[in-house]
């Protein structure tokens, strides 16, 4: 369950968890999580209150967030030789129809051990896999990003 105090959580304490027990290892060490904006179904909400209509809510300034469809996310880690989300990308593309996953994101106190907030995504799969331009005259980080359908988010 979420826990509430008197002043907001840091965005970089955190573990994503596809539910294969590699949360904490190398491999389940991504950098980010762009949330897609998450909005309620518009033929229930014109069902349930078809006299309201529901404005955005004011944000501040913040980075652009790429542009996602409903119901996805992105992740994205430093590519460290593992092919974890190849294969499970490759399977999905060769229309093996892997197994959906439930994936968990915990966001973490500053401890990193208290979990304060769990989005639970059900019958994950991927839909893209990308990989960071490769620039011999910069030698930055390869990073893989993974965009990753869902079929329902739960807020714990």
């Amino acid at each position: 369950m979420a826990q509430v105090r008197d002043r907001p959580y840091g965005n970089s304490n955190f573990l994503v968890d596809f539910g294969d027990g590699k949360a904490e290892s190398i491999s389940g060490g991504f950098s980010e999580v762009w949330f897609p904006t998450f909005y309620v179904d518009p033929v229930r909400a014109s069902e349930s209150a078809s006299h309201m209509s529901p404005e955005p809510a004011e944000t501040g300034a913040m980075p652009a967030a790429p542009a996602l469809p409903d119901r996805h996310l992105l992740l994205k880690r430093g590519f460290i030789g593992a092919l974890d989300l190849y294969a499970w990308w490759n399977k999905e593309r060769r229309g093996g129809s892997p197994k959906r996953r439930t994936l968990r994101i915990r966001l973490l106190a500053e401890d990193r051990e208290t979990v304060v907030a769990t989005w639970r995504f059900r019958g994950v799969r991927p839909v893209s896999l990308s990989y960071s331009p490769l620039r011999a005259s910069e030698g930055g980080i390869v990073f893989e990003t993974v965009e990753l359908a869902f079929e329902r988010m739960d807020m714990l």
